[in-house]
């Protein structure tokens, strides 16, 4: 089997990706990633250790460029990680999230139908369901309404609605995970915990959101 994975060289996607190279022994990764900021150079090193791993530098917002590699290198399947996915960062300026993670995911999903990709799978958020009142007893369900707080979250969601149009429309065997909370190796120091785990160690104050 060869999957595609995107976002590859980032915090979850290379932790995925390591994980179907060693657990997997027949399988190949095609590895799509931009290597922005937030990329881990030491998680790619690792990858590139793999003879069943090919990378690509390459923004998936390109469709030329994923053309190109759909056709060189046919997946049978796609894990879409990559995403612009800093809450504040959207805020500042929301054109990269619209562009990556919508405009981005539309690319992927039409070089999949083109191509014969079996399976799509987007990785989503929690946060495309907003936020519940800190007294609240309730938890959010696959059925909860989307009501997204940020533009990172509104073009996650965006994403997620663009894939299932495709399911509906060109029968794309698709499916989505809103995982929350991740955190691990390879982070990005701007996230949460390593952001408050630094700031302790180096004795600075430690922001609170909210009150």
């Amino acid at each position: 089997m060869k999957i595609a994975i995107t976002g590859c060289a980032g915090f979850i996607g290379s932790h995925f990706s390591l994980y179907i190279l060693e657990k997997y022994p027949d399988a190949t990764v095609v590895g799509i990633d931009f290597l922005t900021y937030a990329a881990c150079d030491i998680a790619l090193k690792r990858l590139l250790g793999y003879d069943r791993f090919r990378f690509y530098r390459e923004n998936i917002a390109e469709r030329s460029a994923m053309e190109r590699i759909f056709d060189a290198e046919r997946p049978d399947v796609v894990v879409n990680f990559a995403a612009e996915s800093h809450v504040d960062n959207s805020i500042e300026n929301a054109e990269r999230f619209i562009e990556t993670n919508v405009l981005g995911t539309g690319v992927l999903l039409d070089a999949s139908v083109k191509y014969g990709v079996k399976r799509f799978h987007q990785i989503s958020t929690d946060e495309v369901y907003g936020d519940l009142p800190l007294d609240s007893d309730k938890c959010f369900t696959e059925s909860s309404p989307l009501n997204p707080s940020s533009p990172y979250s509104a073009s996650k969601a965006a994403a997620d609605l663009i894939a299932l149009s495709y399911m509906r429309t060109h029968r794309l065997p698709v499916s989505i995970s809103r995982s929350s909370n991740n955190y691990g190796i390879y982070q990005h120091s701007e996230k949460l915990i390593p952001m408050t785990v630094g700031k302790i160690l180096s004795g600075e104050p430690v922001p609170i959101y909210g009150d």
